[in-house]
C-alpha cells in the first residue's frame, strides 16, 4: 500500500510505525515551500493522503484538498504525533 504524506520536515518514528501497519511506500512532501505547490502530484497508487496540519502552508492545503477530491483519494488530517496519526488511520480501517 502506498501513502502520500504532506507536511513536516522529517517524519521520524512515524514512518517506521506506518510501515508496521502495512504501508510499503511513503511519498513525502514537506509542504512549507510555496514552490512545491506547482509540482504537487498525488501518485496513482496512493491509497490515502495524510496531511500534518501543523506543518503545511495554507495554499498547499487547498491544492491537496482539490487534487484528492478530483482523484477520489481519501484525505486524512492529523497533528504530527503518532497517537493522532494512528487514531486517524484506524478510522480508515488500517
Amino acid at each position: 500500500m502506498t501513502a502520500m504524506v504532506i507536511g513536516a520536515d522529517y517524519l521520524g518514528a512515524i514512518e517506521g510505525k506506518m510501515r508496521d501497519m502495512g504501508i510499503t511506500e511513503i511519498a513525502h512532501i514537506k509542504g512549507r515551500n510555496p514552490g512545491e505547490v506547482k509540482k504537487f502530484n498525488i501518485p496513482k497508487s496512493a491509497a490515502f493522503v495524510l496531511v500534518f496540519t501543523d506543518y503545511i502552508n495554507h495554499n498547499m492545503a487547498k491544492v491537496v484538498k482539490s487534487h484528492a477530491k478530483a482523484q477520489s483519494v481519501p484525505l486524512v488530517y492529523a497533528k504530527r504525533s503518532w497517537c493522532a496519526v494512528e487514531r486517524k488511520l484506524a478510522g480508515l480501517g488500517l
